[in-house]
């Protein structure tokens, strides 16, 4: 089935993609999580718009986000989450927390969209993060989870 992305799916690829799954995929995951559209003549005009926003939306160049890779490399970001006996978090801290702690580190504007977390965070301590700043460019940083 062919399918126009409207989000980014890792491992398919970015907005206003035009990508062919097989049926199952797109008709169990990818429609009704609408992070894509079916294909159609008029499609075109879509992709076109989606395209735009994803350029305005991304940094502004290539250098751009390898100054903001290094200074998201070279920093511990902080998150406070409500935690239980024995480390567990009452939950998960979610890439939405993680961008924000960012930003008030004093780092670059982040999409949660860009941050990938290899695994859910439910408990205290240091997990990695892979952040995705820019096609090419991208930054792994250690998010310390502290007791609230």
């Amino acid at each position: 089935m062919k399918l126009i992305l409207t989000q980014p799916v890792s491992g398919l690829g970015t907005p206003g993609d035009v990508v062919d799954v097989k049926d199952g995929y797109a008709r169990n995951f990818l429609l009704p999580r609408k992070v894509a559209t079916p294909w159609t003549k008029g499609g075109q005009k879509q992709v076109d718009s989606i395209t735009a926003a994803r350029s305005k939306r991304a940094l502004k160049s290539a250098e751009e986000a390898s100054a903001a890779k290094g200074r998201l490399e070279g920093t511990t970001i902080t998150v406070a989450a409500r935690a239980g006996q024995g480390g567990r978090l009452f939950g998960a801290v979610t890439p939405a927390e993680i961008a924000e702690a960012i930003v008030a580190a004093g780092g670059p504007q982040v999409d949660k969209r860009q941050i990938e977390v290899p695994a859910p965070i439910r408990t205290l301590g240091d997990h990695a993060v892979h952040v995705r700043l820019h096609e090419g460019v991208s930054a792994d940083l250690t998010v310390t989870v502290t007791a609230a």
